[in-house]
């Protein structure tokens, strides 16, 4: 393995904060074309897809963002891996002001931080071997020279995923969706990265196969010591995977705890109608919060806190005031009935 692939970096403490996420906002331009808008007097037209997000994930942890589709949690991905640019707020990985690096610097960092997709299928190059999709990564860093190092570096990877080194020399339409899965893994580890971006990378897999490739990723994380921000829509899913969990809505996020807490003691109403949504299988009886309605029309979201047309104790205060992120009890929520007391807390069993 070449030296630079096993070089230790600065800061690189477990607990140390390694994201650092602060006032995360995008933008898009979803106006109608400039001479319709000419002829019809009409507006440009901005859709807020992510609403002043913030948090830290801290190295070696799994910070989750979980919600409804549409929410913005696979836009902050793309944001922290440089796919979008944001239109307000800073994205800080180990110090560094990711809007500040230059085109070297940028690519450099790019190195330690890679990204996982969602659908196995749409993501690797159907007319490449397997071996090349591995090793991209490690030729575009000029990492490791082409030859036998580089070959002996692959069959480590598809090793390390529950792969035969000899399944490089295949193609992806040659494998089931959750072997493609485990390539996609093996390509975004090739580069010896300190952090993992994973946009829903089980939701498009069989319920079984997706037990088998998130326990494989707990055990990548422990044997490389990865940092991982972990994006889905199933909260039974990140229970399993997770040291925190943040939940988002219309582009915010509403609560954020470590994940035995929130299990335990969710408290925002949204949050409370996720969980009532996971599958009771003991059949414990419990009371269970119904999920109402459906998402507003983020083009024109609802004034003051916008989870307010589907909460259950909604009051006037909701309606007009939007509520700030505060500290409570060992979570954060962003929720004026929690603050002031007129929503019961709901412990679990």
């Amino acid at each position: 393995m070449s030296p630079e692939l096993t070089k230790a970096k600065p800061g690189s403490g477990p607990g140390l904060a390694i994201l650092q996420v602060e006032g995360l906002s995008k933008d898009f331009d979803v106006s109608r074309p400039w001479l319709n808008r000419v002829i019809e007097g009409a507006p440009r037209q901005l859709l807020r897809a992510v609403d002043g997000v913030s948090f830290t994930i801290n190295r070696g942890e799994t910070l989750s963002l979980v919600g409804e589709s549409g929410c913005g949690k696979s836009t902050v991905a793309r944001l922290i891996c440089g796919l979008y640019a944001p239109t307000s707020g800073r994205i800080v990985f180990e110090g560094a002001d990711l809007a500040t690096l230059g085109a070297n610097e940028m690519l450099a960092m790019r190195r330690r931080f890679q990204m996982i997709f969602q659908d196995p299928y749409a993501s690797l190059n159907p007319r490449w071997r397997v071996s090349k999709i591995v090793a991209e990564p490690v030729r575009s860093h000029n990492l490791i020279a082409a030859g036998p190092q580089l070959d002996k570096r692959v069959g480590e990877l598809l090793s390390d995923v529950g792969l035969s080194p000899l399944d490089g020399e295949k193609y992806p339409h040659e494998f089931s969706g959750g072997q493609r899965q485990r390539i996609s893994i093996a390509r975004a580890l090739s580069s010896n990265p300190e952090f993992l971006v994973c946009d829903e990378p089980t939701s498009a897999l069989d319920v079984s196969v997706q037990a088998q490739i998130l326990n494989l990723m707990r055990d990548l994380q422990r044997e490389h010591g990865l940092t991982y921000l972990f994006i889905s829509h199933n909260l039974a899913v990140v229970s399993h995977i997770s040291t925190r969990v943040g939940v988002m809505y219309l582009g915010r996020i509403v609560e954020i705890a470590d994940t035995k807490t929130l299990f335990r003691r969710p408290l925002h109403p949204y949050t409370q109608m996720l969980q009532s949504a996971i599958p009771d299988i003991s059949m414990s009886g419990k009371a269970r919060t119904p999920v109402a309605g459906e998402v507003p029309n983020p083009l024109n979201p609802p004034t003051g806190c916008t989870f307010h047309p589907r909460c259950p104790h909604v009051k006037d205060k909701c309606r007009e005031a939007r509520p700030e992120a505060m500290e409570f009890d060992g979570a954060k929520v962003a929720c004026h009935g929690i603050h002031d007391g007129w929503i019961p807390i709901r412990v679990a069993a």
